[in-house]
């Protein structure tokens, strides 16, 4: 069973833990109970997009061939991703540009304060920002 802690399941943040700066993570129903059915982990990856914008996208993962992600629980891991294009082209903004690591070398001012998980439609949804976030 997905088991967080009392706040999570009365929809509260739960915080966790990233690169050693805390951060608030929530959860809709929907995303409890899909977590909650889970026998590996889904890894939750916050992608930070340099180029001629920001973007900021939430990428998931049935799996951490990387082995970068920080777990949470037994359900679900997070990790925390800065890449750049290798050009500036709008049109590949929502694509898939080629992207490549971004070498941060202070990474903590850039971790996210926190993230929102949901699943609709059968597919997982999610946002991360900065300061304040969803309740």
């Amino acid at each position: 069973m997905f088991a967080l802690s009392q706040s999570t399941a009365d929809n509260l943040p739960f915080i966790a833990t990233l690169e050693g700066k805390s951060i608030r993570l929530t959860f809709s129903d929907a995303a409890q109970r899909a977590l909650a059915k889970r026998t590996t982990p889904l890894i939750a990856e916050m992608e930070l997009y340099f180029s001629c914008l920001l973007r900021l996208r939430v990428r998931f993962y049935d799996s951490d061939e990387k082995t970068t992600a920080t777990p949470v629980n037994d359900q679900l891991s997070i990790r925390f991703r800065p890449v750049m294009s290798r050009h500036c082209d709008l049109q590949a903004v929502n694509g898939k540009s080629p992207l490549d690591d971004f070498p941060i070398v202070k990474r903590a001012p850039y971790v996210p304060h926190w993230l929102s998980l949901d699943y609709k439609k059968g597919e997982w949804v999610g946002e991360f920002g900065y300061k304040t976030g969803p309740a």
